[in-house]
């Protein structure tokens, strides 16, 4: 069976924009993030949820099949943690906690070398070289399950570029910023390359659906 390289809830406001410009230790996205991810917070599915109950229907289809046939994933350095350079402090072991909701092996897109770190059922390794070469390293973790590209926006839009991506779920939040870090300036962007289906959800959240030609 084909391993895929997979984007899956990756979420953007209505001007394509998923971060901003200025993270920092208070706010690790640099806008808040919370108001694009409210649509997944509120389903049934949503892993942190505390208290019953949740919405049902295509939201918490998506949110319900984040994790499936997910064996590995790819992240940034900056959905890591804020440092900038070499790892000046290796006691703080990013923003994910002691449980982090990964539960599989993640390669972290760095330049700078750092031991692998190892969080409940989740493991950190700390990779460089070109996008294909860690896809290869992230498949063979994965142990023939997919693998998910988790983001941000400057590790997609690279994976892209490298024409390495199978399949993206971008949902499209009705917020607007103005300005930060933009995943398209519109979804035409990519049809050149893949297949767009778009399905609009009774919550305002557009999702977009897309697959390689």
């Amino acid at each position: 069976m084909t391993q895929l390289l997979k984007v899956q809830n990756f979420t953007i406001s209505s001007d394509g924009i998923a971060a901003g410009e200025h993270q920092s230790f208070e706010s690790p996205f640099g806008l808040d993030h919370g108001e694009l991810m409210s649509w997944a917070g509120a389903t049934a599915s949503w892993p942190n949820r505390t208290d019953p109950g949740g919405t049902r229907g295509l939201d918490d289809y998506f949110a319900r099949d984040f994790s499936r046939n997910i064996g590995a994933e790819i992240m940034g350095r900056n959905k890591f943690g804020p440092q900038r350079g070499e790892w000046e402090n290796l006691d703080w072991q990013g923003w994910w906690g002691d449980e982090p909701p990964f539960r599989t092996p993640v390669f972290v897109l760095t330049h700078y070398p750092r031991p692998s770190i190892t969080l409940s059922d989740t493991t950190f390794h700390f990779v460089g070289g070109e996008p294909a070469a860690v896809l290869e390293q992230a498949k063979a973790a994965a142990q023939g399950k997919d693998v998910r590209l988790g983001g941000g926006v400057t590790t997609i839009r690279e994976f892209l570029d490298a024409d390495l991506v199978d399949t993206l779920h971008v949902a499209v939040s009705p917020v607007t910023f103005g300005a930060g870090l933009r995943l398209w300036e519109s979804p035409d962007d990519l049809r050149g390359r893949f297949h767009h289906e778009v399905v609009p959800s009774t919550s305002g959240i557009i999702h977009h659906l897309f697959w390689r030609r």
